[in-house]
């Protein structure tokens, strides 16, 4: 238990109203997306000022109490999950855009804006910041680094390590550091910033962020192709990067995705294709017509029995809205929801999505699989209801299949969702035991005490 003193001296340093000490309160922040247990923090506080969460961390660290940074809980892989003794910190208060510099193309943002008001807000400016996760509308920028979030439009844009310029960051003990510049251009020192995106609270408290910003694409245009097979759609996908073509988006929906989003959306989705794919291109208007043509010969030669083209914006952004429904219309259907994110090369898109088919044979589970195909990463979501006790088991067993065909492909644990507490126990299987020494090392010699998010990423330290 932390002690009455810690505790008076939380409240001093972000004041009484955002400290949250009642059971009730607390509860709320004992988990997150992931099909983990809750764990019950000691405290949670909500500093509204970077410098009051600079105290909070300097008092945690001389205090020995583990703590964990949360953002919107919107993570699936158990980043946010606190220790029992720990103290949960809210960034949701810090939640301001400081600068956005359309001549310079680039903004300084506070960590708890949230993902799809700062897109908006940019896009008003004429300009353009690509990732978008599907939590986009919840999501936190801060949350976003730490778990270094991708989305849809990843095949082209990237994730958002790509668009990070530098961070100010509180260390273990509570003292300013800052990494990266405004510039396009800067070789000063470590590159810390890199270290920090991804590492999930581990190694540091960011609470500004400088962020890359790009022009809007002048033109842009969505397709559907629909087929009667699965093999039809994901051999397409292969086939479209092996003719370097580079959509904005890509994206992949299996008839069991497909049924369930137009159920919960009324899309008008094509609820008896064996799969579609979504499809954007943009970019100049005479490259994206001759793209978008390239894209139509490629989908019908391999079986595509419709193509349908959005003709307008609101039929575009209808389908579009739908896809990002695809979580939410699963987590309809059953108690418990597993969407993994295990990522293969592009070229392996086929064989992982006739794994996923097996493995939900296998062991006679309800797998709907969707994805940003495009840059293999695929989302295999197995229905099921954690109470029953034999079915979990099997589950738990095609996870880690999953993750084992994944890798014997070539591919990752973790596309865009982060390790968190859920894939810690895998990541020896994808490294080395001497990578993960290393990162521990790192870890120790940063956080000496392991008061920075314990456990997470690499297990204990």
């Amino acid at each position: 238990m932390v002690s009455t003193g810690f505790i008076k001296a939380l409240a001093d340093a972000v004041g009484k109203d955002n400290l949250l000490m009642d059971e009730a309160d607390r509860a709320v922040y004992a988990y997150d997306a992931a099909v983990l247990e809750p764990v019950m923090p000691a405290a949670v506080v909500r500093p509204v000022t970077a410098e009051s969460l600079g105290r909070v961390v300097r008092l945690c660290h001389e205090s020995n109490v583990p703590l964990t940074v949360r953002g919107a809980g919107t993570n699936l892989s158990g980043g946010t999950i606190p220790k029992a003794h720990g103290v949960v910190v809210l960034t949701n208060a810090l939640n301001r855009i400081l600068e956005l510099h359309e001549e310079d193309l680039y903004a300084v943002v506070e960590p708890g804006v949230i993902t799809a008001k700062f897109a908006a807000a940019v896009e008003a400016r004429g300009l353009f910041y690509p990732p978008d996760p599907g939590s986009q509308a919840v999501s936190t920028l801060g949350g976003n680094v730490a778990e270094n979030a991708g989305g849809l439009r990843g095949l082209k844009y990237g994730v958002t390590r790509d668009y990070v310029m530098g961070l100010e960051f509180f260390d273990v003990h509570g003292d300013v550091i800052k990494t990266g510049a405004r510039t396009v251009k800067c070789v000063t020192g470590y590159n810390l910033a890199s270290l920090l995106v991804g590492s999930e609270g581990t190694l540091g408290v960011i609470y500004k962020i400088f962020l890359k910003l790009i022009p809007q694409p002048q033109h842009r245009k969505s397709m559907m192709a629909v087929f009667d097979a699965v093999s039809g759609a994901s051999q397409t996908v292969a086939a479209i990067i092996a003719e370097k073509i580079v959509p904005a988006t890509l994206e992949f929906l299996d008839n069991f995705t497909i049924r369930a989003v137009e159920s919960f959306s009324r899309a008008g989705l094509p609820t008896d294709a064996a799969a579609m794919l979504l499809i954007e291109v943009d970019g100049h208007p005479a490259q994206v017509e001759e793209d978008a043509a390239k894209l139509e010969t490629i989908c019908r030669r391999l079986g595509a029995q419709q193509l349908r083209v959005a003709q307008t914006a609101e039929e575009r952004d209808k389908v579009w809205e739908a896809r990002r429904a695809a979580l939410s219309a699963l987590a309809k259907l059953k108690p418990t929801v597993v969407l993994e994110d295990a990522t293969v090369p592009r070229s392996r898109i086929p064989d992982m999505v006739q794994a996923v088919q097996e493995i939900a044979a296998k062991y006679n589970l309800t797998i709907g699989t969707f994805g940003h195909a495009g840059d293999g990463n695929l989302h295999p979501t197995i229905l099921t209801d954690r109470r029953n006790t034999e079915e979990w088991h099997r589950v738990e067993r095609a996870v880690e299949e999953i993750f084992d065909r994944a890798l014997a492909m070539g591919g990752t644990l973790s596309g865009e969702h982060g390790i968190g507490l859920a894939k810690a126990p895998f990541m020896e299987k994808e490294t080395t035991r001497a990578t993960l020494q290393y990162a521990r090392r790192i870890k120790r010699a940063l956080d000496p005490k392991n008061i920075l998010n314990p456990g997470k990423v690499i297990g204990e330290a």
